[in-house]
């Protein structure tokens, strides 16, 4: 059962939700179901320091948030 990243478009509060085949997502604050799934990202652990799995982008915004889902 994969761990899905959303978005809720009514109260903009951001939330993962573990996902069955089937199961019906609702925001966990407003309860609505106009969601956007979000691109999630991980976390790795090199040398017993968490690294990031992507490099932060220059000045804080991305040229490419399409591709690298982080703004």
């Amino acid at each position: 059962m994969p761990i899905f990243e959303y978005l809720c478009e009514d109260c903009g509060t951001k939330f993962e939700k573990l996902v069955r085949n089937g199961d019906k997502v609702l925001c966990p604050s407003c309860g609505e179901a106009h969601l956007t799934p979000q691109f999630s990202t991980f976390a790795a652990h090199a040398n017993g320091k968490a690294a990031e799995a992507m490099p932060s982008c220059p000045g804080g915004m991305c040229r490419t948030p399409d591709l690298c889902g982080r703004n």
